[in-house]
């Protein structure tokens, strides 16, 4: 069955259910993004990763990630938010085995950025998926609370499994080990979760958009990571920054002319500003 967000539903029977499939999905993406930092070292030693290049297997995963999430928030409105589901996690599960039988530096790289790809394809179907499953405002709540509790328990777990794999075991465990989480929440994806994607309003695809605003997040994303590394000074992290700011100012005016925008800008009212902005600072505070 496929349901719509131009109709009223009956709550999903299988929606508790739903939401055990979906958290796994968010404890395999959350849980990757710590147990990395703990392989680092020892992949750097395997692989002869120079300490300049050893960055790029954080960077290459931030960078992919954070330019397509946007878009792959839209492409699983309209292409069925379960469909996108089950891809990302498929590719996320194909690029965790590429990275942990990585032969040199650049299929790691590789990996690292095929995983943010196929996050930022998974991540924001999942949002979706738990929205339109519980229909209730209370059983949303307590969904989305279990959501959010497993991004900080995800982060912890993710720290003592990688110090147990790469002790015991093998640093490659700690990317090999999403691939059979991976499948296992597509098997329960199939049999757990309803598909449902936008049919009316505005389904055609905003072109200009979603070029800009992917090309200004990339370069961006790439601008902080130069930053760090050669100093916020450098050349190369100014011109990257720039452009990609430049690029998101051209997206936001883009946005106000197209008929069917990437984002809405109705969303960024006083109240919802103000929330995004708190959101966007506490990330800042926490992670620096």
């Amino acid at each position: 069955m496929i349901m719509t967000d131009n109709a009223i539903q009956m709550p999903d029977p299988r929606r508790w259910f739903a939401l055990v499939t979906i958290a796994l999905a968010q404890l395999m993406v959350v849980l990757d993004s710590s147990i990395v930092n703990i392989a680092l070292p020892h992949a750097q030693l395997a692989l002869h990763i120079s300490d300049a290049n050893r960055q790029w297997t954080i960077t290459a995963y931030t960078l992919t990630f954070g330019g397509f999430l946007l878009l792959g928030g839209r492409i699983a409105d309209f292409m069925g938010r379960k469909k996108s589901f089950m891809i990302g996690l498929g590719g996320f599960a194909f690029a965790s085995l590429l990275g942990g039988l990585a032969w040199n530096q650049q299929a790691l790289f590789a990996a690292r950025g095929l995983q943010g790809m196929f996050g930022a394809l998974l991540a924001p179907a999942a949002l979706s998926l738990l929205s339109v499953t519980f229909t209730d405002a209370k059983e949303r709540a307590k969904a989305f609370a279990v959501y959010g509790a497993l991004s900080g328990v995800g982060a912890a777990i993710g720290l003592i499994m990688g110090g147990l794999l790469t002790q015991y075991a093998n640093w490659r465990w700690c990317l090999l080990v999403n691939t059979p989480m991976a499948i296992i929440a597509i098997i329960l994806t199939r049999k757990n979760v309803r598909e449902s994607r936008v049919t009316k309003g505005d389904t055609r695809y905003d072109v200009p958009g979603a070029v800009t605003i992917t090309g200004g997040m990339l370069a961006i994303v790439y601008g902080v990571s130069e930053a760090s590394t050669r100093g916020w000074a450098s050349t190369s992290a100014l011109t990257f920054m720039l452009v990609g700011a430049a690029l998101i100012g051209l997206f936001f005016f883009l946005e106000t002319r197209v008929p069917h925008p990437l984002l809405p800008l109705r969303l960024f009212n006083r109240i919802r500003g103000g929330a995004y902005m708190s959101s966007i600072l506490s990330g800042m505070g926490i992670f620096g």
